[in-house]
């Protein structure tokens, strides 16, 4: 056994207190062997945490990594021009390749602000999964599928490749890759094509992720059509369920909380995306209370504009106290839990947490800081002071990502080198169709 002893920081607890202690991890099993007092334990390396606080890696539940590519390319516009008259357009562009580079570029992103893991919603997933790999992080993939404005054989292949990228990825990457059945949303895929192929995921054992309630718009037409609230749509075409997570769920009435409780269906909320596209408040501390897992999400980078999961646990707690007009709603505490213990759970890994037997899936915060200064509360400061350029290391699967800001596993600056010049010549090729 290989050791790595994460030594001389404080850790915080899954309690969310904060000790002293010592983390050691085993490198070829990527699991957390112990955390003791300081000094109690010894390994064949060290990471040296002095000065710093040792936490879970951050899990960005909901996001489209390859859309760091179209990051300020189009901006303050609401979600559907948005998407018809800027996103879609230039995505039609996009190569394998393209998504590739740009899935690199928002690897490095979350690795050096501290995150481990993600789930991802696009498309080239095999492109995507292959960046994943290689930068050592862990991942929940799957391919995209939209059945509208396209004909019968056009959309159930979409819904066929969602299928089959699903069941080809899983447990790529020595096991750090986990997939997800995902037709897109509720209004962008057929009734028909639900009914048909979300029974044919659930005998494969396939979890689903899905877009949910993330707009009035969406909402209207399924009242409107099939005069029902959309997530009790979505309860009768079979898609909630224990092995469901939804993205945003913005627009959710009382009696649709308590069907996202009753069914264990999770909850991915990104307050910045929603925020920018002014697309609403999610009532996130009344889905707390209701029991339903909520873990949090940066959404892609053209609608953030960045990856960095403490900007979301800030917006998190923030959104969550004007939206309910309550400075006690979303506190620190349950921020922090929504981006690690709480993502971990709806992503099906056992991260998010610094304890035995967990996954080795780790972030060093330096607090040796203006802005951490003084450290009454290390967990407010998590939710409300931290930033990503504070984490000094990230640690996945026993592997060290990121040592003393530097990226160890990619050429971080050939990524960034690569990437502009594959968003020039996409835009390029955009505009000129």
């Amino acid at each position: 056994m290989t050791d790595l002893l994460v030594a001389g920081g404080q850790v915080l607890r899954p309690d969310m207190t904060v000790e002293r202690a010592d983390v050691l991890v085993d490198q070829d099993s990527g699991d957390i062997v112990a955390v003791d007092d300081p000094g109690e334990l010894g390994g064949d390396g060290e990471l040296d945490a002095s000065g710093g606080l040792v936490i879970p890696g951050l899990v960005n539940a909901h996001t489209h990594v390859a859309m760091t590519l179209l990051r300020g390319y189009a901006d303050d516009k609401p979600l559907d021009a948005w998407l018809q008259e800027d996103i879609w357009p230039v995505e039609s562009e996009l190569t394998p390749e393209d998504v590739r580079v740009g899935a690199e570029l928002g690897l490095v992103e979350m690795i050096r602000s501290g995150t481990t893991a993600l789930s991802d919603m696009y498309f080239h997933v095999d492109e995507i999964a292959t960046a994943v790999g290689d930068a050592g992080l862990r991942a929940v993939l799957g391919h995209t599928a939209v059945t509208v404005a396209k004909d019968d054989e056009g959309a159930r292949a979409d819904m066929q490749a969602s299928l089959d990228t699903a069941l080809e990825l899983d447990g790529a990457a020595d096991g750090r890759i986990r997939t997800t059945f995902q037709p897109h949303s509720l209004t962008t895929v057929g009734e028909e094509y639900l009914r048909e192929f979300v029974p044919e995921a659930a005998a494969e054992g396939l979890p689903i992720h899905l877009h949910a309630n993330e707009t009035t718009d969406e909402v209207a037409p399924i009242v409107d059509e099939n005069g029902m609230r959309p997530l009790e749509y979505a309860e009768d075409v079979g898609l909630l369920g224990p092995d469901t997570f939804a993205a945003h769920c913005v627009h959710v009435d009382e009696t649709e909380i308590d069907l996202l409780a009753e069914t264990g269906t999770g909850v991915v909320h990104c307050p910045a995306s929603n925020m920018k596209l002014a697309s609403g408040m999610a009532p996130v501390q009344a889905m707390l209370d209701a029991g339903v897992t909520v873990g949090l999400g940066t959404d892609g980078a053209a609608s953030n504009n960045d990856l960095d999961m403490f900007d979301e646990l800030r917006d998190a707690a923030m959104v969550g106290k004007l939206a309910t007009g309550d400075a006690s709603a979303v506190p620190a505490a349950a921020a922090v839990e929504m981006a690690t213990a709480n993502g971990a759970d709806l992503l099906g890994f056992d991260s998010g947490r610094v304890a035995a037997g967990a996954n080795a899936d780790l972030a060093v915060v330096d607090l040796d800081a203006a802005h951490l200064t003084p450290a009454h509360d290390l967990v407010s400061h998590l939710a409300y002071a931290v930033r990503g350029s504070d984490v000094r290391h990230t640690v996945c699967d026993g592997r060290v990502l990121m040592r003393d800001r530097e990226v160890t596993v990619v050429d971080a600056a050939a990524v960034r080198e690569r990437a502009g010049e594959h968003a020039a010549a996409l835009v390029g090729r955009a505009s000129e169709n």
